[in-house]
């Protein structure tokens, strides 16, 4: 009986799975997570104000970047020629003040971009609590999940936001 986990061969050995045979076709993922703030840091997010400049603007920026980097970070990922990459913040005032992101990324290729869509959340929320961690220290990330994944195989898939 075959592991459900594609990057272990036969033999239980970590492997970079083989998509020589696969077709190449569009491929989206998009993925999503937050991070949790005090109101004072959301305001300054807000207003541009903060001290080391445009958090958001300098957070999409390496939030694209990771997308592209990806295969250099997780050891058993294709590289991939991305066709494209959006970062998109969204502030969220109230009770659990917060800046959710959210990425999409697409390829034409062999094999699917969820792990460069949640790099590219998970590197853009780090860049914010880079920014912002002079004012608060106590910001979380969390929530971060891929939301769609279309194209391949398996098809569509849809997750509902957590």
């Amino acid at each position: 009986m075959s592991s459900p986990l594609t990057h272990f061969d036969a033999q239980g050995q970590a492997h970079m799975v083989d998509v020589a045979a696969k077709p190449a076709t569009h491929r989206i993922a998009i993925a999503e997570g937050r991070i949790r703030m005090q109101a004072a840091t959301l305001a300054l997010v807000e207003s541009g104000t903060a001290r080391k400049g445009d958090v958001l603007g300098v957070a999409r920026i390496a939030g694209i970047q990771a997308a592209k980097k990806t295969s250099d970070l997780i050891p058993l990922c294709h590289p991939l020629a991305i066709t494209r990459v959006a970062v998109e913040f969204a502030t969220e005032p109230g009770d659990v003040p917060a800046v959710r992101c959210r990425a999409t990324v697409e390829t034409v290729g062999p094999t699917g971009v969820e792990m460069e869509a949640l790099t590219a959340v998970q590197v853009a929320l780090l860049t914010v609590y880079d920014m912002c961690k002079a004012a608060d220290r106590g910001m979380v990330i969390d929530g971060v999940q891929v939301l769609e994944k279309h194209g391949g195989k398996s098809g569509s898939h849809i997750n509902p936001p957590r």
